[in-house]
């Protein structure tokens, strides 16, 4: 067995909530092995021609993890260990949010210059096996050309900007995948909206967590409002000009807004979720040219961190 590879018991966790097979290809290669290569790449960011032999043939790794990334099979094996997690009360509900600015490689540019899925290379085509079988996932919200592949340009090149909500022990509950120079606060409800964390037995989804912390970036009124609504206590200080504008108000400013310094020092979770995120390689860099195979990517990398937590 590899460093990096399964345990016996990190693949027993995984293998009850693996699909069996696949429409169009009937029953999938051996799981463990594909799920090893995957991890592989993820952990070191080597090339997907150059995984070691042991793996496989290097196009069946890839094309698992595309697939799994394009139809949420990666996300739905997240949520099944969250769950087990919530199960035995091992998640913190007091959770973070935040963000992170991920250099995109040279590689990774090139999907975002056709903007008809067709005539993209292994697109709808039907000429990449497998490719039929799942639906092209949307596009994110806003920005168009290498907005849609969640790619930012800066002066260095692209970026990309991965978001974020972490429990109180620095594990992800959920990402979300942006351009690089997309604000942060206009990603805070959907991060938080996205995440699902089923019951073991009957009931709904969980979906909303005791309390809210987050930095100046999402001290503004909508953010909020929003937590107001869902009756979410939250903890995020107040900018210096909004506090200079209430005061010029006078009464008619209003009360400032509730902040507890101690709830605050927990924050650092979240950075310490977007380092251990950033422990693998094909994370800190984005290598992946689609915007769904990096958040397919940085979900696995979550992944770790829930069964090895």
């Amino acid at each position: 067995m590899g460093r990096g590879d399964l345990t016996d018991a990190e693949w027993e966790r995984l293998r009850p909530f693996l699909p069996v097979s696949n429409r169009r290809c009937g029953r999938w290669r051996d799981h463990r092995q594909v799920i090893d290569g995957i991890l592989h790449r993820v952990r070191t960011g080597v090339q997907w021609r150059d995984l070691p032999e042991r793996f496989g043939p290097w196009k069946t790794v890839y094309e698992r993890h595309r697939l799994w990334s394009a139809d949420g099979t990666w996300e739905r094996l997240l949520q099944q260990v969250q769950a087990a997690a919530d199960a035995a009360g091992e998640i913190d509900w007091d959770v973070s949010v935040d963000s992170t600015i991920v250099r995109a490689h040279q590689h990774a540019a090139g999907a975002h210059r056709t903007t008809a899925g067709a005539r993209l290379k292994g697109g709808c085509s039907g000429r990449t096996p497998g490719r039929e079988a799942v639906a092209e996932p949307p596009r994110p919200p806003g920005g168009g050309g290498a907005g849609g592949e969640g790619l930012g340009r800066s002066r260095g090149g692209f970026i990309t900007k991965l978001h974020l909500r972490a429990d109180g022990r620095c594990r992800p509950l959920s990402l979300i995948v942006t351009p690089g120079r997309r604000a942060d606060c206009t990603q805070f409800k959907p991060v938080l909206e996205k995440i699902r964390v089923p019951r073991t037995g009957p009931g709904r989804p969980r979906r909303k967590p005791d309390s809210v912390a987050a930095d100046k970036a999402y001290s503004n009124g909508p953010c909020r409002d929003y937590l107001r609504q869902r009756g979410i206590r939250h903890t995020i200080p107040e900018k210096t000009d909004s506090q200079a504008a209430r005061r010029r108000k006078g009464s008619r400013g209003g009360r400032p807004p509730g902040f507890d310094e101690e709830r605050y020092k927990k924050r650092n979770t979240v950075e310490r979720a977007i380092n251990r995120l950033k422990h693998a390689r094909a994370v800190a860099t984005r290598y992946d040219k689609r915007g769904y195979v990096f958040l397919g990517t940085a979900t696995a990398a979550a992944l770790v961190i829930w069964l090895r937590a």
